[in-house]
């Protein structure tokens, strides 16, 4: 026990990053590993509420849930499906916490209140170091935001789950003094119903998303049923309100129709726009990204990507684990659906390996066929890189990733054959990863075929950041230990030269060809 890390259950809130506790960010920012849960989209909320508190470098354990509310054919049905996927995640952090680290879990609310949370506690507390930070929880914010008493005196307050059966939430309804519904969503209809049958549907509030900003509050009977999401709770006061509620009447009903006035952003779509922010350095963002960053309600994008955008008010930000392309590109196109203006942010150029793509394969689906997509050009990081040492671009080239997760090796060294053997310069993106350390060996061999040894290499590692470093080696000498994500190397031609100046190394690609 002394050697092993330390389970830490971080209570965050219910969303607003400045409602997290002094404690819970201090241990989030000293914890080893940050994991959280999220379903299959990959959005994470509590990821989200608690990057503002994380550091570069923290290993993340994202814990996907298998199923939510859809069907399964795990053998074990919905049940067996969670309780393998809880047996799996706690031995996961339970490799951490074998090794010395700490983990931080992270929990929206409070970690034992209606959290997955407690059932990593049930399956961890027992052979590690575990310690729980309490959060607000969501019944907290819902009263704060409806702004009246939820009970005072002697009053009960009941708090129950939205899929009770309607018969059983009716009774407990009726028997108490003040309630608060939980995990609305879909149950919503039996909710109402519920309210109704009980004699309380007249004294019951709304409060979507509380403590953030999107947080809306109305009456509970005015409520579509088809726009509640998971993260609403239901409220019936137990005192009768004896002030107005202000809040209310962001959404109360027009004099003169009987149409619910909502927000601008729920009547009609938004947009989403694709950006690239350039390779690193500020002073390569160009001006009409940095307008579409400034006028966007949402940005969404890789955590590294976001963090690298200046923090404005009011401005949602969505940040996810950069293994999740097709789930973020669809977050962003709901957004928009639903009024949001969403910055896709991309590094480099979004059309180059990023989102663009991503986001237009996703676009076809017909149900986001209303949602506008625009593209904003970025600098690539392979020109980046290439200024550094001169113009080994200089005549044609290609750009290939070395990632085989979305494509076989088989054909990774397929097109670095044919490209090796038609004599162009090669821009080579994600050459390694700590998972994938072999792949720079195996090309190097692979272009050896087609290349002489002294071809000259650019090796442009952070290329516009704070760790910057260039250099030029022969193909024969490159040296995959000197590899790694952050690196971006350029491979020569037959034509490509290299020059010793007082002022540096210059590397060209003549656009005169003279093929030996």
């Amino acid at each position: 026990m002394s050697t092993a890390g330390k389970l830490w259950g971080v209570g965050l809130g219910p969303g607003d990053p400045e409602l997290v506790t002094v404690k819970a960010a201090r241990v989030i920012a000293a914890a080893d590993v940050i994991a959280f849960h999220s379903a299959r989209h990959g959005r994470s909320i509590s990821r989200g509420i608690a990057a503002p508190y994380m550091r570069p470098g923290q290993l993340e354990e994202h814990l996907v849930y298998p199923v939510t509310t859809e069907t399964t054919d795990h053998p074990g049905g919905y049940q067996g499906a969670i309780d393998e996927f809880y047996e799996q995640a706690a031995e996961r952090l339970a490799a951490h916490l074998s090794a010395g680290r700490s983990v931080a879990l992270l929990a929206a609310g409070d970690p034992l209140f209606y959290s997955s949370y407690m059932h990593m506690h049930r399956r961890l507390a027992d052979r590690f170091e575990a310690e729980i930070i309490p959060g607000i929880t969501s019944v907290s914010a819902a009263s704060a935001a409806l702004g009246t008493p939820l009970v005072e005196g002697e009053q009960v307050l009941t708090v129950l789950p939205g899929t009770m059966p309607t018969e059983e939430l009716t009774r407990r309804l009726r028997d108490t003094d003040a309630a608060a519904i939980m995990k609305l969503g879909r149950t919503y209809p039996g909710v109402r119903q519920a309210l109704s049958d009980a004699g309380r549907l007249d004294d019951a509030y709304y409060v979507e998303r509380a403590s953030t900003d999107r947080e809306q509050v109305r009456t509970a009977a005015e409520v579509n049923d088809a726009d509640v999401p998971y993260f609403s709770i239901t409220l019936v006061p137990g005192p009768r309100p004896t002030t107005p509620l202000p809040r209310i009447a962001a959404a109360t009903k027009t004099a003169d129709s009987n149409s619910t006035t909502v927000p601008a952003e729920a009547n009609s779509p938004g947009e989403v726009v694709v950006v690239g922010l350039g390779p690193g350095a500020a002073d390569w963002t160009t001006p009409e990204v940095r307008e579409a960053l400034a006028a966007a309600t949402d940005l969404v994008g890789y955590t590294t990507y976001i963090d690298r955008v200046p923090h404005r008010p009011g401005q949602r930000r969505h940040a996810s684990d950069n293994r999740v392309e097709s789930e973020r590109a669809a977050m962003a196109l709901d957004l928009a659906k639903h009024g949001a203006k969403v910055a896709v942010v991309s590094s480099g150029d979004p059309g180059v390996f990023a989102m663009a793509a991503a986001v237009l394969e996703e676009s076809a689906d017909p149900q986001w066929q209303d949602v506008p997509v625009r593209v904003l050009p970025g600098l690539t990081a392979a020109n980046a890189v290439a200024s550094r040492v001169g113009a080994p671009l200089g005549h044609d080239y290609a750009m290939i990733s070395l990632s085989d997760r979305l494509k076989p090796w088989e054909v990774v060294a397929q097109r670095l054959s044919a490209v090796a053997a038609a004599d162009m310069a090669i821009a080579i993106y994600n050459p390694a990863s700590s998972q994938r350390t072999w792949q720079v060996g195996a090309m190097r061999d692979l272009l050896l075929e087609h290349r002489k040894p002294d071809t000259p290499v650019v090796l442009g590692r952070d290329v516009g950041g704070p760790t910057e470093s260039v250099r030029v080696v022969s193909l024969i000498d490159l040296d995959p230990a000197d590899v790694d994500m952050r690196t971006l190397l350029i491979i020569g031609a037959s034509t490509t030269a290299v020059v010793d100046t007082p002022h540096g190394t210059r590397v060209y690609t003549s656009r005169r060809y003279h093929p030996a």
